[in-house]
């Protein structure tokens, strides 16, 4: 018989996820990047995800095969964060603003390498066979900026699972370690303080700043975020994978969980609320499956999978931005 091991403060199979809320996209993606994070970093904990619909506030649960404490989930997700940044590279492009042939080159030049984990990361955000009518390829529903404002979605893209510093924070005589397992820590257990000056996607609601709800001009007030829950959806975005789709007569490019929906923007995402501990494949099975994919979801089915509820979030445009709106219960 092998010696007991020792308890070891603060360690638990099961945590509770205090910072991430059902109804914010940003924190969808951060679960979904977390999953992946440590699926790389340390398989063998077989990390796994739910919600517990019976208490209240509504937070997921993550579970792994042993006790383990908050410090080491958070080094193990930034260290899986690092080892799938590498494939975070878009080359001198810093937006989906490229033509048909343009793309199908960037495509074949991650699959005739063989750079796997590359290839599907692209494949969440355009295909050469979904081109507007400008000759450009139509970009994934969830990349909300094209340049407006001096923000680039791409260079965001390929920084932020980097810890590549922003200009501002570059120049401070002791700039911070955006890649501390802290961060990811602050994001993941404990409500969100939204104090980081760092790049971000637009995916929270509370980027959404109009004049009409403040007091003073927003323009010149830079908006702060939750690095680490940006850096963990930037990871997780990769599960979204993507396809050209026909709809309302014209090629779109939509991903796993969207679907085009009504005023500027017109797009909208769905993800479940599930009461199972689920794998990462497991959930994106369930982003995938039809009953998601109608204006009125299989709800029976549904609940036969697990899923206790659904939430919708809603890509609108305010002015020249994208935004997305805090998500709707269904």
């Amino acid at each position: 018989m092998t010696d007991p091991q020792p308890d070891i403060p603060g360690a638990a199979a099961a945590h509770r996820l205090e910072g991430l809320e059902p109804d914010n996209l940003l924190a969808f993606l951060a679960l979904l990047g977390l999953l992946r994070a440590l699926e790389t970093a340390r398989p063998d904990w077989r990390p796994r995800a739910h919600w517990d619909p019976d208490v209240l506030p509504l937070r997921p649960t993550l579970t792994l095969v042993e006790p383990t404490t908050q410090d080491d989930i958070a080094r193990a997700a930034a260290e899986g964060c690092g080892m799938l940044a590498a494939d975070y590279d878009f080359g001198d492009h810093s937006d989906v603003t490229f033509g048909q042939q343009s793309a199908r080159a960037i495509l074949d030049e991650a699959t005739n390498t063989q750079t796997q984990g590359r290839a599907t990361l692209l494949g969440t955000l355009f295909s050469d066979g979904a081109v507007k009518d400008d000759g450009k390829v139509a970009a994934a529903p969830l990349v909300a900026m094209f340049g407006q404002g001096h923000q680039h979605f791409l260079s965001r893209l390929a920084d932020v699972p980097k810890g590549v510093l922003p200009k501002k924070l570059a120049k401070m005589k002791r700039p911070p370690d955006l890649n501390h397992p802290h961060r990811i820590a602050a994001a993941l257990f404990a409500p969100w303080r939204r104090d980081d000056e760092t790049h971000s996607f637009r995916w929270d609601p509370a980027e959404d700043r109009r004049y009409a709800l403040r007091y003073r001009d927003p323009g010149p007030d830079a908006g702060r975020t939750e690095h680490g829950a940006n850096r963990l959806a930037a990871i997780g975005l990769a599960v979204l994978t993507g396809a050209a789709v026909e709809r309302r007569g014209q090629v779109h490019f939509l991903t796993l969980g969207t679907e085009m929906a009504p005023g500027r923007g017109g797009r909208a995402i769905t993800w479940p609320i599930w009461a199972r501990p689920a794998s990462l494949a497991t959930v994106q099975a369930l982003l995938g499956h039809p009953a998601l994919a109608t204006e009125t979801p299989g709800r029976d089915t549904l609940r036969r999978l697990g899923v206790t509820g659904l939430r919708r979030a809603r890509r609108i445009a305010v002015g020249k931005y994208f935004n997305f709106t805090r998500a709707e219960a269904l």
